[in-house]
Order: C-alpha cells, then sequence, then structure tokens
C-alpha cells in the first residue's frame, strides 16, 4: 500500500498550481453509487464518477500500483459545484466529449462528494485536469483554459499528434 501512495504522490507531484476557485452558483448532477463495469461503453458527453465507478473505469485505488483501466485516453476533471472556474469550462468540456467521441473519455470527479480521491491525488486547487494517456504516465494541470488549449492538450498529450 506505501508503494500506492509513492506513485499518487509521485503523479500529484507534476502538478502546477495555475489557478484557485473564486464561489459562484452551479448546477450540479445526480451522483450515482453504483460503478459502471465496463469503460468500454460509446457514450458521448462528460460522466460524473463516484469513488466506485472511478475504481472500475480509471484506477483502481485498492490494488497495489495505478494502472489505467480504460481502453481509450482521458480526462478526469477534478471540479465542484462552488467553483467558477469549474463551471466555466465544463461546457467545453462537454463539447470536446463530442467532438472527440470514439477517440477519448471525458469525466468529472466531484471533489466535496469524493473527498478521498481528491486526497489521493493531492488536489488541492481546482479546476484540477488529470490526462491519461493509453501509453506513458498521467499529466495533470490546474486551472481554467479555453476550448483551444484543452484541443492542444488533447492532441498532444493524449493522441500524440
Amino acid at each position: 500500500m506505501k508503494s500506492l501512495y509513492k506513485l499518487v504522490a509521485m503523479v500529484a507531484g507534476i502538478v502546477i498550481v495555475l489557478a484557485s476557485c473564486g464561489n459562484a452558483g452551479a448546477r450540479t448532477e445526480k451522483n450515482t453509487d453504483s460503478p459502471v463495469k465496463s469503460a468500454q461503453t460509446k457514450t458521448a458527453g462528460v460522466q460524473e464518477l463516484n469513488a466506485a465507478s472511478f475504481n472500475a473505469k480509471v484506477y483502481d485505488m485498492t490494488a497495489e500500483g495505478l494502472k489505467y483501466l480504460g481502453d481509450k485516453p482521458a480526462i478526469v476533471d477534478f471540479t465542484a459545484t462552488w467553483c467558477g472556474p469549474c463551471q466555466r469550462i465544463s461546457p467545453i468540456l462537454e463539447e470536446l466529449a463530442k467532438e472527440y467521441d470514439g477517440k477519448i473519455v471525458i469525466y468529472k470527479v466531484d471533489i466535496d462528494k469524493n473527498r478521498d480521491l481528491a486526497a489521493a491525488f493531492n488536489i488541492s486547487s481546482i479546476p484540477a485536469i488529470m490526462y491519461i494517456p493509453l501509453n506513458g504516465e498521467p499529466v495533470m494541470t490546474v486551472g481554467a483554459r479555453d476550448k483551444g488549449k484543452f484541443k492542444t492538450e488533447i492532441e498532444t498529450v493524449l493522441l500524440g499528434n
């Protein structure tokens, strides 16, 4: 278990703090408690994860070491309903999920509902975006960005273009 924490700390160590959130009103989505068994389902749109579905689709945090479980590159948006910058990038991520449907998958994790996941990845500032390529190490960034910046990061980090 110590090696899991070391690996998580190493991944989180690449976080660059670019911005912090201010208060803002926002919409929320229902967070179900049942895990989804397969990440192979083709679903356009950002998928909200809880701890159980994160363990089933992204990384099994109960296993030794981190091994990505998906079959497509992924983005995980660590967010909160009160975070203004998070709410500004939410529609951008929805657009990108549709644009890149079948190529990548985009998830979001509400850090207020999933404090253990936020703690495991040392999330201290949001929005925190984790890019998970099929091959290679995940990359964490923090702060809001425009659609063009997201597309550049998707193309270079996730798709290798």
